[in-house]
């Protein structure tokens, strides 16, 4: 959607430039979550490092000489931390961003220790792997994921990154989630991706829509009486037409599968209305495509 509104701004016409640019974008939502999980080892070497320095004081406290280790030995942290695909990620790719632009990492680590979460983690008496894990998830949900200051920073690094936050975010509380006690330095991170069926499903849902542009816009035309084509708004006939798109061009989607989602895009995306604008639009094509037997879906329950 974000591509094909893109080409529309810049009426561009070089479609495998565009195409190229939706794969980058693809791969840039993994560096933001490999660059997330970097943070995280940042705060918690900060953290050991604010502890030897504080260690190593000539009028150290009795509190600094003998510290609570609690959240530098956080197994989470640690795991993170050695994870050898991380390290050779953030090297081999060069974004150790937090080397550079240390001041997040102080201001996140700052407002950490200073929250509830922590000093109650701290006293608590319980030491596993579970107890570390769920102070990890309400540190980064709590603290970190809506911090707005990390947020202008990414989006001065990207742009692109901006609509990608919540999707990493999610993927990272998953991530956590997942975590096991038994897990190595060798655990391999996630894919956001899942496998090349999802990249050549992307390319090719940009392409279809793109190359039937027109066919589409008719279809759209027949069913808004009142609307011409200048008087929709350019993302609500991008939504359109991808679903639509789906509809005739790919048979193993499920109709009601490609009317929610691009529903769910449309209260994300665009105005209060456009939900009940597509959705209305949506349920109508289906139910004549449906009749005039021109979805042609494969496999049964896909209409």
């Amino acid at each position: 959607m974000q591509s094909l509104f893109a080409m529309k701004q810049k009426q561009s016409v070089d479609l495998d430039t565009e195409i190229k640019f939706l794969k980058n974008s693809l791969s840039q939502s993994r560096i933001l979550f490999l660059v997330n999980l970097d943070l995280l080892t940042s705060i918690h070497n900060y953290a050991e490092e604010a502890l030897i320095a504080n260690k190593r004081k000539k009028l150290a406290t009795k509190e600094e000489k003998n510290p609570n280790t609690k959240f530098i030995n956080n197994a989470v942290l640690k795991l993170i931390g050695n994870n050898t695909e991380l390290a050779d990620s953030i090297d081999k790719q060069k974004i150790n961003f937090w080397h550079l632009d240390d001041e997040y990492v102080k201001i996140l680590y700052k407002e950490i220790i200073e929250s509830d979460l922590y000093k109650e983690y701290m006293e608590s008496d319980i030491d596993s792997f579970k107890a570390d894990k769920l102070f990890i998830l309400d540190i980064f949900k709590e603290i970190i994921a809506p911090n707005d200051k990390l947020f202008d920073y990414f989006e001065d690094k990207k742009l692109s990154w901006v609509d990608d936050i919540p999707l990493i975010n999610t993927a990272l509380v998953n991530f956590f989630k997942k975590l096991k006690a038994s897990d190595d330095e060798d655990l391999p991170l996630p894919n956001l991706v899942k496998d090349t069926d999802d990249l050549t499903f992307a390319t090719d849902l940009f392409r279809k829509t793109k190359l039937a542009e027109k066919e589409l816009e008719g279809a759209i035309d027949g069913k808004t009486p009142n609307w011409d084509q200048e008087r929709i708004a350019k993302l609500d006939q991008i939504m359109l037409q991808l679903a639509i798109c789906e509809f005739l061009k790919f048979p193993s989607i499920p109709v009601k599968v490609t009317i929610n989602e691009y529903l769910e895009i449309a209260k994300e995306y665009s105005t209060a209305k456009s939900s009940i604008f597509i959705n209305g639009i949506l349920d109508k094509l289906s139910k004549e495509y449906i009749e005039q037997g021109t979805l042609n879906k494969i496999g049964r329950g896909l209409l």
